[in-house]
């Protein structure tokens, strides 16, 4: 056991954010948040079930900051500063973290989909910052070959569940090339039983436009036409209105597996605060998923994590019409997700408790994967494309 773990140890070193050269902050930080309700999900007989005790979860986005509602915060890096991730300039990481994990308050209606997992942050982009290129080109910091890096921290990191927040749309031929790193630490996620959930972009950022041909990155970089859930390494999820229609802005394509809520949610604010009952995007609808996902690997821990995915997919609630590349298979259902029959598993003794499935462990070869997906970054880093949030 020891032996293995030596391997694993300097995998993390290897991986370890740093800060990226050039950088300049271009924008003030937020501030603390408000107070007020609405913008909650109803999730109170899904927490009966499960709240995602024992589920490690990371969250690659602009970092998460510490509050008093999200107990179980660690901090994965940073690829900007060099911290250790607990720094959010633009309040979208914390405010992910939020929908994801944010415990209850009486005061209010917020409460994360599994309000139990332990969510690890890792900053890897942020619109606040600035990085000039040698060529003296001004880019918003953050780009695909520290996202790649990123996922593989995260796997090292001993997460079973990742949240992507963010896009690129490019066309085809050049996401074919920019995505390889992408896809290679997909590949390195999904082999070692990692899901990795990622937002299917937003018309109007990240160089999303809805036109046909348009590829958006992570989501898309690994599907080749395969119709199986997580056959690409990646749960691609759009956004839809409180009613189950698509939101405006959501790309729709065929990688679109799920969809979740992602208008006119409230979440947490760094600081002591909320935000207000406006948010939305693509990205607020991936921690609703990320969450379903957690809930499911607690109540039902055998399952891999393509069983997992299947098993969201399963009960998500249809819409007219059937799968469509604006909805996917249809809008994930937590609560189905956990009762789904056959049951497959009892439900937790505890729930918000330490009580919860053994940790996830990373595979003893997860080191020799990583590093060849690190060497297929290094390869196409010329390529590499810049993006902002969705």
């Amino acid at each position: 056991m020891v032996s293995a773990l030596v391997p694993v140890a300097a995998l993390l070193v290897a991986l370890a954010a740093g800060p990226e050269g050039g950088l300049s902050q271009v924008t003030e930080c937020v501030g603390a948040g408000g107070s007020g309700r609405g913008g909650g999900l109803p999730l109170a007989e899904v927490h009966a079930l499960a709240d995602g005790t024992g589920v490690r979860v990371a969250v690659i986005d602009t970092g998460v900051a510490p509050h008093a509602r999200l107990p179980r915060l660690a901090g994965g890096g940073d690829y900007l500063t060099g911290g250790d991730g607990l720094t959010d300039c633009d309040g979208h990481g914390t405010a992910v973290a939020g929908l994801l994990a944010a415990t209850p308050d009486p005061e209010d209606d917020v409460v994360g989909v599994a309000p139990g997992v332990e969510v690890v942050a890792i900053r890897q982009a942020s619109p606040s910052f600035a990085v000039t290129t040698p060529s003296g080109e001004t880019m918003p910091a953050g780009d695909t070959a520290s996202l790649a890096q990123a996922v593989l921290r995260a796997v090292g990191l001993g997460a079973s569940v990742v949240t992507i927040s963010e896009a690129v749309c490019l066309d085809a031929a050049r996401a074919a090339v920019v995505g390889r790193p992408l896809r290679a630490a997909l590949q390195v996620a999904k082999a070692a039983d990692v899901l990795v959930v990622a937002a299917a972009g937003n018309v109007g950022s990240g160089g999303c436009t809805g036109e046909p041909g348009e590829v958006p990155l992570p989501a898309a970089a690994g599907w080749s036409g395969s119709t199986g859930v997580l056959d690409d390494g990646v749960l691609a999820v759009a956004a839809t209105t409180p009613d189950d229609a698509p939101a405006a802005f959501t790309v729709h394509g065929p990688w679109v597996d799920l969809a979740a809520r992602g208008t006119g949610l409230r979440s947490l604010a760094p600081g002591s605060g909320l935000t207000g009952a406006d948010l939305q995007g693509t990205s607020l609808a991936v921690p609703v998923v990320a969450g379903a996902a957690a809930l499911v690997r607690q109540r039902v821990p055998e399952l891999d994590a393509a069983e997992v995915a299947e098993r969201l997919v399963a009960g998500s609630r249809r819409v007219p019409g059937g799968r469509s590349d604006a909805l996917g298979a249809g809008v994930v259902d937590p609560l189905a997700a956990l009762t789904l029959l056959p049951a497959t598993g009892p439900p937790p003794t505890t729930v918000g408790t330490a009580a919860g499935p053994p940790p996830h462990r990373t595979p003893a070869w997860l080191p020799l994967a990583a590093v060849t997906a690190l060497c297929a970054l290094a390869a196409a880093s010329p390529l590499l494309a810049r993006r902002l949030r969705p």
